[in-house]
């Protein structure tokens, strides 16, 4: 009875929280989507409070979902010096993928994959984290065709490592993040993204080609140990 009792203090828990996240978001859904993070930081008294409500908007950003994430990085490109503002935004997808998968974590695995389910690229993220967990974690951040969050919050309910998940997630988004806080929105003009993206697509079945190579090959070791192993027991029987 205790259990069970608790079990439904933790379900009602989950929908009050998922519910109270909902209903903000739906009230301020315009203001997200188009949140001004220069208006915030030259609202701020000095450096540290303008770093500190950056920071809070990354984490807000973890929890709704809904903000764009390259309009937050340009606009912190634009409020701070380019050292500060590259500093700032490593800082701040660092708290918004921690955020995202603590959120994932308390969901739970049921209530998030079906939110996966419903989503565009939902399935397509489920396939590509049963195929290769850790190489996954990087192509989700690296080719960003993937909504981040949601990768961050199915990581999270799924119990991933979060040592790996932090590592992996800011390999594959440094990168972009730092040559949006760098060149804005100038980035489409230096850099061709058709032809990344191009690039991308051909590097995944290399790399999946490579991963099945090194199982095909690890598998075969093991084997050949196994029997080796067993052909040490016979001599010695």
């Amino acid at each position: 009875m205790k259990e069970n009792k608790k079990e439904l203090i933790k379900l009602i828990s989950k929908i009050a929280v998922a519910l109270a996240v909902f209903v903000f978001v739906l009230i301020n859904y315009k203001k997200l989507v188009n949140i001004d993070v220069r208006e915030i930081v030259s609202a701020a008294p000095s450096l540290l409070p303008a770093v500190l409500s950056v920071l809070a908007v990354y984490f807000v950003k973890g929890l709704v979902l809904v903000i764009p994430a390259s309009l937050v990085y340009i606009s912190v490109g634009m409020a701070f010096s380019p050292m500060t503002a590259v500093l700032v935004n490593i800082a701040g997808i660092l708290v918004e993928f921690t955020a995202s998968y603590l959120f994932g974590l308390f969901l739970g695995g049921d209530y998030i994959n079906k939110m996966m389910q419903k989503q565009k690229y939902g399935k397509k993220i489920l396939e590509m984290q049963e195929n290769k967990k850790d190489a996954s974690v990087f192509l989700m951040r690296f080719i960003t065709v993937f909504p981040l969050d949601f990768v961050s919050l199915f990581l999270g309910s799924s119990k991933y490592n979060f040592g790996k998940y932090i590592l992996f997630s800011f390999l594959g988004l440094a990168p972009r993040v730092i040559l949006f806080t760098i060149l804005g929105d100038k980035i489409y003009d230096y850099i061709p993204m058709k032809l990344i993206m191009t690039v991308c697509l051909f590097a995944i079945p290399v790399i999946v080609i490579a991963v099945i190579i090194k199982n095909v090959a690890d598998k075969k070791r093991k084997k050949n140990e196994s029997t080796e192993n067993a052909a040490d027991k016979a001599e010695t029987k």
